[in-house]
């Protein structure tokens, strides 16, 4: 869906790196843009295995501190349709990279900027990780509580993934619309705690009209009454209860032999004593058994798979979520496919080896000649 788009991303982890991911298996042309081997140090390098060995992509790597390296990066630039950095606020400014370097060369141009705070506002410079976001956002107050009556961490990096890759995905692709009509490009803002904020917008704007705080088991999806949550099984195991509409409720009533909170679903004095009735049901029985037995009957249950079982569920199996895959120095390994709807087969998408570079074949691709090539090597500019 995205064939023809180029996009050039500065970013080495991160969710500059999921968005150019997913951007990638939508079919853009991505070019990872990196430093020259003595600058190296700048950049972390990511596992083999991370952002899905980076198939698809290719990489250039520029001196962006020394003249003709800047230059050579935007004349680069200025046959791009996406640039995505994530440097702190004000570093593209002083590198003479930013979106009106760029945008005076290139004004279809759709620039992207992934901070954690945002370019503007008290904490614009501050840094952070996924769980500095969720803290921001509410979202860990209003999660489950740990052992030791803290916030419980989130097994994915809900932040980087949803509130920062895929609201940068989401953002590109709108900008890329609008430009179709309009012709101009835009620079966009991607405050990755203004996505979080944006995940707990249930939470908030309940709060914002009620005045009541939300927090652990306060609501219907946090855990507040029997029928959404986890449950042990008699081999240790777990399910998760998702049975909101009221038919589904009944289903589970009837199959835990527990018909007598029928038409007591969301009675709060009944919370508890439900609670441990369903909990005592569960407890007879392995999770397996009970998976078997609920998950095609209309109750909203399921297993809680560790990454073992999730690889190898045959759900995933039978949608082509894992495919195996040849990498260059690591040879077949297995990943996740290109999952999201309308992305491309990702066994069809080579992987380069990124240790290396392949600037000149980028940079000759945009009209620059041996003579060019050799020079800039020559002065340690690209790499």
């Amino acid at each position: 869906m995205l064939a023809g788009i180029t996009v050039l991303d500065l970013s080495s982890v991160g969710p500059a790196s999921r968005a150019s991911r997913w951007l990638a298996d939508y079919g853009a042309e991505v070019i990872k843009v990196g430093p020259v081997p003595r600058d190296g140090g700048v950049h972390i390098t990511p596992p083999a295995y991370a952002y899905s060995a980076h198939r698809g992509m290719r990489r250039a790597l520029f001196d962006l501190k020394a003249d003709d390296g800047r230059e050579s990066f935007l004349r680069l630039a200025a046959t791009a349709d996406v640039i995505i950095e994530s440097f702190r606020p004000g570093v593209v400014s002083r590198l003479g990279i930013d979106y009106e370097a760029v945008s005076a060369r290139n004004p279809g141009v759709v620039y992207v900027s992934t901070t954690g705070y945002g370019q503007t506002g008290p904490r614009s410079q501050w840094a952070g990780h996924d769980i500095n976001y969720l803290g921001a956002a509410g979202y860990l107050h209003c999660s489950g509580r740990g052992p030791d009556g803290g916030p419980a961490l989130p097994g994915a990096t809900v932040a980087d993934s949803a509130a920062g890759g895929l609201h940068a995905v989401a953002s590109v692709c709108a900008a890329l619309v609008g430009r179709a009509s309009s012709g101009r490009g835009t620079y966009l803002d991607v405050a990755i705690a203004d996505g979080a904020l944006s995940l707990m917008s249930l939470a908030v704007d309940e709060y914002l009209d009620s005045g009541v705080e939300p927090g652990p088991r306060h609501g219907l999806l946090t855990g507040k009454y029997a029928w959404y949550d986890v449950y042990e099984a008699a081999d240790g195991g777990w399910v998760a209860v998702g049975a909101i509409e009221g038919r589904f409720f009944d289903n589970l009533c009837r199959a835990l032999n527990c018909e007598q909170w029928i038409g007591h679903q969301y009675e709060d004095d009944a919370i508890e004593a439900m609670r441990a009735d369903f909990a005592a049901a569960f407890a007879t029985r392995p999770r397996d058994v009970w998976v078997d037995e609920l998950g095609p009957a209309d109750t909203c249950v399921s297993a809680v798979q560790d990454i073992v079982e999730a690889t190898a569920d045959p759900q995933y199996l039978a949608r082509g979520a894992v495919v195996e895959v040849h990498h260059p120095t690591e040879g077949a390994i297995d990943q996740v496919a290109a999952v999201l709807a309308g992305q491309v087969d990702a066994t069809e998408m080579a992987i380069a080896d990124m240790a290396g570079s392949h600037t000149d074949e980028v940079l000759a691709g945009v009209g620059f000649s041996p003579d060019e090539l050799a020079a800039l090597h020559n002065a340690g500019v690209i790499a």
